[in-house]
């Protein structure tokens, strides 16, 4: 049953309830809540999210609000819209509204027990986070690996390269997507998982985007809680069947080098992120097991291959658009770097337009339009409004992104505008939070800086760029589909010219 045919029937349902049984309204809620468009009986405001919630929401938010209160079936939500009440709900109450809301389809496997973003703040929370902070994503780790990511951007030119001389477009979030995969499974396991020899790419892409797509859709079962047990749309059904095609790949990688450890006799040293987390597991397996390992593992992959490949499929697409910023950006690496000098991390400091295409870019396409969703621990006051205790918050960061208050011509792409200005995306400046903030800031995000801006300022500086023939600059669609994440509606296809 699709989405729309269970609201038919919930409606239906409805009416044959009021009718003959006559239920009475309940009493106003003492408390003020903040505005809001009217909900209709039992859906609520379902049916103003639309396909796009987003964009629908965003307009929403210009009649009623920077902070709105939604009933979605049964649960009382609160958009933010702004920066400064998402920094109320980010900074300021952090401690009340740090906690999440659980998506059905992410009860899969039990992820919610065992995943780093769902898990509530707690004594595991906080080791778990204190291994991705100290050792996992720590600066010292990053360097030490860097080595990884340069081959694997060397052999992301290579294959552009194979397509410059035949004149061949290249699908931009394809071959993005394989090398944050293998930037990532080399950074975890020391090993390809996109083997240029078999289809692991594509089906992991497939995965991965499905369950982006399940946790992104409208879910009846999260917005009427009696409905959870019979699963209505099949969502967590299907999440199921991919999160454990995932934690088997796992399983079987972990099992892989538990072997050869055993082999070895004794402790390997940190050469990968899972010899890290094995030893850890021998030292204290409370602190870390398997299971653990495994499902910290979904979450990486999960949030660090898609959301890596739609941004720098997104500022291409932008660069594209705005042939002046491509231009802009080609001659300060050539400037900064050598025109015949590869680029390196170390390089990354010394681009401040390059810096500011990647902010530009996550201004206008944060790819978790409305970070992870937050829930009320206690009754919490917002500019004179009561967010009640147990509301879902959710977090617009793409109208607060495209926001005229915080932004001159708020829609456009310019890079310019971050030259010379102290915003940053690290969880301080909250017009700008494409990694959320606050305590449960996307702890990969030293990682995810790194690989985006040495991917994208490889390929602007290694080659010259062009839109597939018979596509004009002004006809270019730049628009979005939703789901977890928001991914470019018709994929990018570029023509690399060599130089």
């Amino acid at each position: 049953m699709d989405f729309l045919s269970c609201i038919i029937f919930l409606c239906i349902t409805w009416i044959f309830i009021h009718t003959f049984y006559m239920i009475p309204r309940s009493k106003a809620n003492p408390r003020k809540l903040p505005p809001g468009p009217k909900p209709f009986p039992v859906i609520g405001n379902l049916l103003d999210l639309g396909d796009k919630p987003h964009k629908s929401l965003t307009k929403l938010a210009k009649a009623h609000g920077p902070i709105m209160c939604l009933k979605l079936g049964r649960v009382t939500t609160i958009i933010i819209s702004s920066a400064d009440t998402a920094k109320q709900v980010l900074q300021t109450h952090d401690q009340l509204l740090c906690n999440r809301t659980i998506p059905d389809a992410l009860r899969a496997h039990k992820q919610d027990v065992f995943g780093l973003p769902w898990i509530p703040v707690s004594t595991r929370w906080r080791n778990l986070r204190k291994i991705c902070n100290g050792q996992l994503f720590a600066s010292k780790t990053l360097d030490a690996n860097q080595g990884i990511r340069r081959k694997k951007v060397q052999e992301l030119l290579a294959e552009t390269h194979q397509s410059s001389v035949t004149g061949e477009a290249v699908d931009i979030g394809r071959v993005a997507f394989k090398t944050a995969l293998n930037l990532l499974s080399n950074t975890i396991f020391s090993v390809d998982l996109a083997d240029p020899n078999s289809d692991t790419a594509r089906e992991f892409k497939e995965i991965v985007w499905n369950v982006m797509e399940e946790a992104g859709k409208p879910n009846l079962a999260d917005y009427f809680p009696v409905l959870k047990k019979i699963d209505p749309q099949g969502v967590r059904r299907r999440m199921t069947v991919h999160f454990g095609k995932l934690i088997d790949l796992f399983d079987r990688m972990i099992s892989q080098r538990l072997k050869q450890r055993k082999v070895s006799g004794s402790m390997t040293s940190n050469r990968d992120m899972l010899d890290t987390l094995l030893n850890i597991t021998e030292e204290n397996s409370e602190e870390m097991d398997k299971s653990k390992i495994e499902h910290l593992f979904v979450d990486l992959f999960v949030a660090g291959t898609d959301t890596t490949s739609a941004t720098l499929e997104w500022a291409m697409a932008e660069l594209l658009h705005n042939p002046e910023a491509l231009s802009k950006a080609k001659t300060e690496l050539e400037q900064v770097i050598g025109k015949d000098n590869p680029m390196e991390e170390s390089d990354i400091a010394r681009l401040p337009y390059l810096q500011a295409v990647m902010k530009e870019t996550f201004r206008l396409h944060p790819v978790v339009p409305f970070l992870l969703p937050r829930k009320a621990e206690a009754d919490v006051e917002i500019n004179g409004y009561i967010i009640p205790k147990g509301a879902q918050v959710l977090v617009n960061a793409w109208a607060i992104g495209r926001d005229p208050s915080s932004w001159e011509k708020a829609n456009l792409f310019m890079p310019e505008r971050f030259l010379g200005s102290e915003i940053d995306f690290k969880g301080r400046n909250f017009e700008l939070i494409p990694f959320g903030g606050g305590r449960r800031i996307c702890p990969g995000l030293p990682l995810a800086i790194r690989m985006l801006h040495l991917m994208l300022g490889s390929l602007i500086h290694a080659f010259d760029w062009k839109l597939e023939e018979g596509v004009k600059r002004e006809d270019m669609n730049m628009e979005d589909k939703f789901a977890l994440t928001l991914q470019i509606a018709h994929p990018l296809r570029a023509v690399p010219i060599p130089l």
